[in-house]
């Protein structure tokens, strides 16, 4: 068995022209893919670090396993990365580090789809982030058929709505008489609370501390000025790009089309996703 364990970063709202101080003006979804046999070894590494490296967040007890309770979030990882003095920059850089290292070291693997928005232009956000756990759960059922296993997925979860609106696109493709889908992923997606899962807060890592600033630095120089697009997001593009474009699940299509990975639709210049990882 394969969990998908998929977060966000950004919103679902267009970008205003000008932009204004806090508009979003990217949205990421990322999906983590990990094998059951290998999530408790990484849980439990993952607690440690968080343990090792935040100290004084407030854990109920000194129990290795309450330390999951108390979130440290990827926005305030890249905050710590671009704003942050010099200690506060290091201790976010290093412990990302050791994430990265983790996630390669029990095999996880990274699907991700992100838009870049343009000012002024329309951005369909529930349309957008449907199509996009649409498209991730193509890429996962791609990947359980060549592990020759079967999985499930858990989202963060948002209002009800939306995550009724989501579940619903995929229960009607799941079950078309006409053409079902993704067999190999046993179920809807699950919404749980990332307080109390380790796959949701390593994928908001992915999600908001590195594929976001990523792609706001990347993308979005020279279009938007706010808070969301820093010259210090240059230190985590340098830094990750590789590690990143290694996790990546691509594959082949029946055309020879390469899906899955890091998906990038850029409605400012209509470049490629492949600018994420140009240093």
């Amino acid at each position: 068995m394969i969990v998908a364990y998929v977060d966000e970063a950004g919103d679902v709202g267009a970008l205003s022209n000008p932009p204004l101080a806090n508009d979003q003006p990217t949205l990421t979804i990322a999906a983590l893919l990990v094998e059951h046999s290998r999530l408790e070894s990484l849980t439990r590494s993952f607690l440690a670090l968080k343990r090792r490296f935040f100290p004084g967040l407030d854990y109920p007890s000194s129990m290795l396993l309450d330390t999951i309770l108390p979130e440290v979030k990827g926005a305030d990882l890249r905050r710590q990365v671009a704003l942050g003095n010099r200690n506060q920059k290091r201790q976010a850089l290093l412990f990302l580090d050791e994430i990265l290292d983790l996630l390669a070291t029990h095999q996880v693997k990274l699907v991700a789809r992100i838009w870049i928005k343009a000012p002024g232009q329309p951005f369909n956000g529930r349309s957008v982030y449907t199509a996009s756990i649409q498209r991730i759960y193509e890429a996962f059922d791609h990947y359980l058929a060549t592990a020759q296993d079967y999985g499930f997925c858990i989202t963060d979860s948002r209002q009800k709505g939306l995550n009724v609106s989501v579940a619903h696109s995929i229960f009607t493709q799941k079950y078309s008489q006409v053409a079902p889908a993704y067999p190999r992923v046993i179920e809807l997606p699950s919404f749980g609370h990332s307080d109390n899962h380790a796959g949701l807060q390593l994928s908001d890592f992915v999600a908001s501390a590195l594929l976001c600033p990523i792609a706001c630095y990347t993308y979005c120089t020279g279009h938007v000025a706010n808070v969301h697009v820093q010259p210090n997001y240059l230190t985590l593009k340098g830094r990750y790009a590789q590690p990143l474009r290694d996790l990546q699940y691509r594959y082949q299509d029946s055309t020879g089309k390469w899906r899955g990975g890091i998906t990038v639709s850029d409605s400012i210049a209509q470049t490629s996703g492949a600018r994420m990882f140009t240093v």
